[in-house]
């Protein structure tokens, strides 16, 4: 029997922008480098080679968020004690809503999120820096 998925991740996107903070891509730009705030790329390694990073965001993959967190963790990150705001921001902004809100639900606050995540990012002038390419370890 076929597997009948409940809850789409467009429902659960929406759920949870109506319960975040989220901040324009040029707005965004205009924290970049405030000490109170941690812009927080969840960008897989991939992406960030392909497509570039934001110079100073704190960089960590989606899927060690609640571990990096979490003080209990053994994964635990000490920066998410600091009392900051941390701006979360995916590719395309979908990732880091669901990731803005997690963290709230966790108690980390505040937290927000950038709207059209990197691709906004960039297209608001926001800087970046190129990202690096992998070296080859085949013969030459």
């Amino acid at each position: 029997m076929p597997q009948k998925i409940t809850k789409s991740v467009k429902s659960m996107v929406e759920a949870a922008k109506r319960e975040i903070e989220e901040i324009e891509a040029a707005d965004a730009v205009k924290l970049a480098g405030r000490p109170d705030v941690v812009l927080v790329d969840l960008r897989d390694p991939r992406e960030l080679e392909r497509d570039g990073k934001v110079p100073g965001a704190f960089r960590m993959t989606r899927g060690m968020l609640e571990f990096w967190i979490d003080p209990e963790s053994p994964y635990f990150k000490p920066i998410f004690s600091e009392d900051k705001k941390f701006v979360f921001f995916c590719a395309g902004g979908l990732r880091s809503a669901l990731a803005a809100k997690t963290a709230q639900d966790m108690g980390l606050k505040p937290v927000a999120h950038v709207l059209g995540g990197f691709k906004a990012w960039k297209e608001a002038g926001g800087p970046t820096e190129p990202g690096e390419a992998k070296k080859s370890h085949g013969k030459t």
